[in-house]
């Protein structure tokens, strides 16, 4: 087994003391960044997806291997951005104002970041102001809205709509997620996708900016 299969192993059994001893062995033995990136850490991530959508794998599953994957992303972040290495995209994302729910939005944006983007997370209870300034200093591909509540799930269409004000619907696509939240509400507000689970949402991510 090479060293990139004992990474894609290790990140599938969420075993993250493996990947912070394998992922510099591996840039010892000269495989760059990039290619650990693109090549072991993604596709890995793409497995706990595709097995989590297979229901063999639960949420808990998911956040270990999420957790192991991270360690390896963290050694490689440096080098990454010291070789320019582009994301597949940069996604702003966040809880929306009034609700603080934060667990799944964290899912998502581990997946996100194990699908190659880049995420600005700004945590829960966002007003719409703070995402519009984000998309604007991060010059942002898509923007994530997060709500568990039906109460807080206007805020959604808030959001949107103050994102069409601020002149920005047309440069970013805003995706939308949470347990009360369908398609039909997607479609109704003006989200430009909408995904069930965290896989799914990285999955429509990389789909919207293709």
């Amino acid at each position: 087994m090479s060293i990139k299969d004992e990474i894609f192993e290790s990140i599938l059994n969420g075993d993250a003391k493996s990947v912070e001893r394998l992922v510099p062995q591996a840039l010892q033995e000269g495989i760059s960044a990039e290619s650990l990136l693109k090549e072991t850490l993604i596709p890995a991530m793409n497995e706990v997806g595709a097995r989590f959508e297979a229901g063999d794998y639960y949420v808990p599953e998911m956040l270990i291997s999420a957790r192991a994957m991270k360690a390896g992303l963290g050694i490689l972040h440096p080098l990454l951005v010291a070789q320019d290495v582009k994301p597949a995209g940069k996604i702003v994302i966040g809880t929306v104002k009034g609700d603080l729910h934060d667990i799944g939005k964290n899912l998502v944006a581990i997946m996100m970041e194990g699908a190659g983007f880049q995420v600005i997370d700004l945590g829960a209870d966002v007003t719409p102001e703070k995402f519009i300034q984000a998309v604007r200093e991060n010059k942002a591909d898509l923007v994530g809205l997060s709500a568990l509540l039906t109460t807080t799930m206007p805020q959604m269409m808030v959001a949107i709509d103050q994102i069409k004000a601020a002149g920005l619907y047309d440069q970013v696509k805003v995706i939308i997620g949470g347990a009360p939240v369908t398609q039909a509400y997607a479609d109704q507000i003006g989200a430009h996708g909408f995904a069930p689970d965290a896989s799914a949402a990285a999955t429509l991510a990389l789909r919207l900016i293709a």
